[in-house]
């Protein structure tokens, strides 16, 4: 059984009260989280220099970050567990939610066991050193490497939870409940530098176990509000002969290989200008990317808000009449202004930031502006494409245009104007691949 791809009529009325109520409230959660995040870790940091040591916390850094590197490792069933259950009428009695919940439960417990496999076998052959660096501490670092990794795994089922509150039209919950993840840290930092606790080596265990608990906690929650499908799906997903599964790959293989391809795209421009340019362009680039990521995160809190608001419009529920495209550019508008006061507070942010030691240049505020605004218009119209046939035509665009154009563009650019080059082949990329093909595909879609 697979999503309904009806359309709603070309001209489409303005966006419900509904959907603009769901993305100020994901917009909104984002925007109180983050600098509470940012705060708290800048105290976190503190204590962790200040008690353990550079190394440990560079140590900390490194192995915190080793999560980005496995994206895909959900496997796509994001993409089949939040049209199943925003496409249902009644999500809590839906046999196709309960069969494509129990198949995502089998998919992501194989997946988790499949890394802690891998992990155990890095492990046991020494490998941790040779793969991190020399950032990893001589002694305890491998230990700790490994039980980073092994949580990692064991967490990934638990991430069921905010798939389904953004089924539910609920995404602000998953932003709000894995925001405490920060504070929580830190009071578990204190406590062991008020302690005198030993094992500074394995400090970078605790963010991940905390992320596991409440990410548990957030999946337990969410199905309360399925109740019967949720708790039938897990009886069923352990009998793997008698109970058959849904229907999700069609949609979970072109989701995959979006969260393949797109971190290597968008996460290489630091890796061109280290190989092709010169440290001062690559501080440049650091510095300018902390001020307007924040941007995007909330971009995205927003973004993801808008799933279920389209496809029940695909489905034909109560909120046919959402317009992506009117959405695109509001997204793009809001994006412009926010970017703008951010550009025009950008030298004393950069100075204060650095020390006064970086200066950022006008093309690099004016590249990351655009990247941000093009980001922000890309958001309504994939949400919209979040059917089979519009995931593979997304997947296709980001392999055939998106990663080509965006990676050879970076490198020229990188040698030749610096800081700003990657930045513009990424926006170049964006814009071409992500909003002008997808505009047109809803455009076409709109008119069927």
């Amino acid at each position: 059984m697979t999503v309904a791809t009806r359309h709603i009529p070309r001209h489409a009325a303005p966006p419900p009260t509904g959907a603009w109520v769901s993305v100020r409230r994901s917009a909104g959660t984002r925007i109180l989280v983050l600098p509470v995040s940012a705060i708290l870790g800048i105290v976190s940091t503190r204590l962790i220099v200040g008690h353990f040591g550079t190394a440990t916390y560079n140590q900390y850094l490194l192995l915190i970050g080793i999560g980005s590197l496995i994206p895909f490792a959900d496997l796509g069933m994001a993409a089949a567990l939040m049209n199943a259950v925003s496409a249902s009428q009644d999500p809590a009695h839906d046999p196709h939610v309960r069969r494509v919940l129990t198949t995502a439960i089998r998919v992501l417990t194989g997946s988790a066991a499949t890394i802690v496999l891998v992990t155990g076998v890095i492990t046991v052959a020494g490998w941790w050193p040779r793969l991190l660096g020399a950032g990893l501490l001589p002694h305890s670092g491998p230990a700790a490497a490994a039980l980073c990794a092994a949580m990692i795994g064991i967490s990934i089922p638990s991430g069921i939870g905010q798939r389904l509150w953004t089924g539910l039209g609920r995404n602000h919950v998953p932003i709000a409940l894995l925001g405490l993840q920060t504070p929580v840290v830190l009071v578990c930092l204190i406590g062991i530098v008020t302690f005198h606790a030993p094992g500074g080596s394995y400090l970078p265990v605790i963010p991940y176990v905390v992320t596991f608990v409440i990410s548990a906690g957030s999946t337990l929650l969410a199905g309360k509000q399925i109740g019967p499908v949720f708790w039938g799906a897990l009886r069923d997903a352990p009998r793997l002969r008698s109970v058959r599964g849904g229907k999700v790959f069609d949609v979970a293989w072109p989701m995959l290989i979006q969260l393949i391809a797109l971190p290597i795209a968008m996460q290489t421009d630091r890796l061109l200008l280290s190989h092709f340019s010169n440290l001062k362009n690559l501080a440049e680039y650091n510095l300018a990317s902390q001020m307007y990521i924040p941007v995007y995160y909330v971009i995205s809190a927003a973004g993801i808000a808008l799933w279920p608001i389209f496809t029940k419009a695909r489905v034909g529920g109560s909120h046919a009449g959402v317009s992506p495209m009117r959405m695109s550019i509001v997204f793009g508008g809001a994006a412009a202004a926010v970017c703008a006061l951010l550009s025009l507070a950008s030298p004393w942010l950069a100075a204060w930031a650095s020390g006064g030691r970086i200066h950022l240049g006008i093309p690099l505020i004016v590249s990351f502006s655009i990247f941000m605004v093009f980001q922000a218009m890309k958001y309504p119209l994939g949400m919209y494409m979040t059917d089979a046939r519009g995931l593979r035509f997304q997947a296709v665009m980001i392999v055939l245009l998106l990663l080509p154009v965006n990676l050879a563009l970076s490198w020229y650019l990188a040698i030749k104007i610096g800081a700003a080059g990657p930045v513009i082949g990424s926006a170049v990329g964006v814009y071409f691949s992500q909003v002008v093909a997808n505009w047109v595909y809803v455009r076409r879609a709109l008119r069927a």
